[in-house]
Formats: C-alpha cells, structure tokens, sequence
C-alpha cells in the first residue's frame, strides 16, 4: 500500500534528469521495448543428480525427501517459487511444497514409512555363501604371459 502511495505522488513530480514526469514517459517507454520472445524464459532451478542412499535432495540449503524407491538412480529435480518435484524417468518420485524457513529437512511421511520398510526387509536378508567361484591364478601363470623367467 505505501508502495502505491509513493508511485502516484513520484509519477507526478517533475524530475530534472529526464525534464518532464515519469507519467509522461509511459508511451515512449512502451514504444522502446521489444516483444517478448514466442518461448518462456527457464525460471527456477533444474538439475539431475544420483539419488543419495539418504533419499533427500537439497535445494538452496533445504533437505526434500524423495521416496526410496529411486535411491541410487539418476532423477531430475525441478524447483519453482511454489514446489519442488523430483522426477525418476518418467514418473514423479517426489513432490513437495518450497519451503522459505532457515535450513529445514521436509519429510513426506509416505517416504519415511517407505524407508523403514526398505530398511526392514534388508535386514532380514543373511548373507549366504558365494555362489560365483572365481578362479585364482598362479603367480607364474602371469610371469608365463609376460615372458618373465622365474624371479628369486
């Protein structure tokens, strides 16, 4: 509101840099600018990153949770003024409200009770024994193939 005041009483002053009122200049200053381009400029920011085992993306200082089910994949991050969404090929594996407070961690709490289902089945898995035998070689069958004579 003392923005509009200040507006209308400054539109109406007379200004000796420019010898007339700014409210006098309005047409010539439309007549000056060019049409704006046929595409809309990028706003915001939009970047890929590998999802961390943490399941959070950070945007300017602040955490969003992603759900789990994209840890470890490439996934695109997309933030405007109003939200934050976060893209795994073509499905949306996040999207949260921007946050403008000082350094906050946001939770979807789809995403947590995600996680600690993940968490859970993992570790229920034991670890059993190697199926895959991998062969070990002989010192000299590598002294054989680079013509090495037997060193002492």
């Amino acid at each position: 509101m003392q923005l509009g005041e200040w507006l209308a009483r400054a539109n109406r002053r007379h200004h000796r840099r420019i010898e007339c009122r700014p409210a006098d200049r309005i047409e010539a200053d439309r007549a000056g600018m060019v049409a704006l381009p046929p595409v809309a400029p990028t706003v915001g920011w939009r970047r890929s990153t590998r999802l961390a085992r943490d399941h959070y993306v950070r945007i300017a200082s602040h955490d969003y949770s992603v759900h789990p089910s994209a840890i470890g994949r490439l996934v695109e991050v997309i933030a405007d003024l109003e939200q934050v969404s976060v893209r795994c090929t073509d499905r949306m594996v996040a999207r949260h409200e921007r946050c403008w407070s000082a350094h906050p961690t946001i939770t979807d709490p789809a995403h947590a009770i995600s996680a600690a289902a993940m968490r859970r089945s993992r570790a229920s898995i034991t670890p059993g024994p190697a199926e895959v035998q991998v062969e070990q070689r002989r010192l000299s069958d590598h002294d054989t193939l680079l013509g090495v004579e037997g060193v002492a």
